[in-house]
């Protein structure tokens, strides 16, 4: 299982490092697409609609149609929108509980959903026109926030931060992982070479307060996609998205805490 596991990170690592470098926006896209087609049709099946399949189709579709043929206006509008949907209505989802499968709720929410991982989708490629190392240190903070906490909540975790959602994750895990990226993204804006990327502009426009209110900001969102995403496959009793990438599960996996996050660094972006 490790062997498998450890083969699937460096192939995704692989592909991720040739698609940001290759300087091919049209590469790009069409990897994008099928990461957003896979996203897509994981999500459908969580919410258990008939057609997961046509469900990636639309969603894919309307992904390609922001993306060449929406203004700045209507993006950011997208990311404002989504920015909304995680605070208003999913967010109180971890602590009022899903709506039941099947009902006209869960199908609202399932189309809520697909907005947020559209939106998602649409960051990156945001992000990835500022530059491939610009989307690079925004993953990063959601990566080390995500490592921080695993090790933090091996050594320390005592106290259960959603026993009814995720029970190995804890409080102690959590504050691990936001010590991490205070840590890592604040040793960041003193290399020189990394000054155009998210935290050194961040700590450059607001300062240190700024900083570590936008890093705490960012670490909470990636801990509630986390959490949203493990309450889906929780009602829809799966363990996994799918099996897409062996070893990790599906792409939904992968990206729970970037659906979040991802929008509201474009959007603190903008404001700085």
């Amino acid at each position: 299982m490790l062997k498998t596991r450890v083969i699937t990170a460096l192939v995704l690592l692989a592909v991720l490092l040739s698609v940001l470098y290759s300087k091919s926006f049209v590469f790009f896209m069409a990897v994008a697409s099928v990461f957003m087609a896979a996203a897509s049709w994981e999500s459908a099946r969580l919410f258990r609609a008939r057609l997961p399949i046509l469900n990636a189709v639309v969603w894919t579709s309307i992904f390609a149609l922001v993306v060449y043929l929406a203004d700045a206006r209507a993006v950011t509008l997208l990311f404002v929108l989504c920015a909304a949907i995680w605070v208003i209505r999913l967010a109180p989802y971890l602590g009022l509980g899903l709506p039941k499968p099947g009902g006209i709720g869960a199908q609202l929410l399932g189309g809520v959903y697909g907005i947020a991982v559209l939106g998602c989708f649409v960051a990156i490629v945001a992000l990835f026109m500022q530059s491939p190392l610009y989307l690079l240190s925004v993953m990063a903070i959601v990566w080390i926030a995500d490592i921080g906490a695993y090790f933090a909540g091996k050594a320390f975790g005592k106290h259960k931060l959603a026993p009814s959602i995720s029970p190995g994750k804890s409080w102690e895990g959590a504050i691990g992982g936001w010590v991490a990226v205070l840590l890592l993204a604040g040793l960041s804006t003193m290399y020189a070479p990394l000054a155009d990327t998210f935290a050194p502009r961040v700590l450059a426009g607001w300062g240190w307060g700024g900083f570590v209110g936008v890093m705490t900001l960012m670490v909470a969102a990636s801990i509630v996609g986390d959490l949203f995403e493990s309450q889906l496959k929780r009602r829809a009793e799966m363990k996994d998205s799918s099996n897409l990438l062996p070893g990790h599960g599906g792409v939904l996996d992968r990206i729970d805490a970037l659906i979040p996050t991802l929008p509201l660094a474009v959007l603190i972006g903008s404001w700085l």
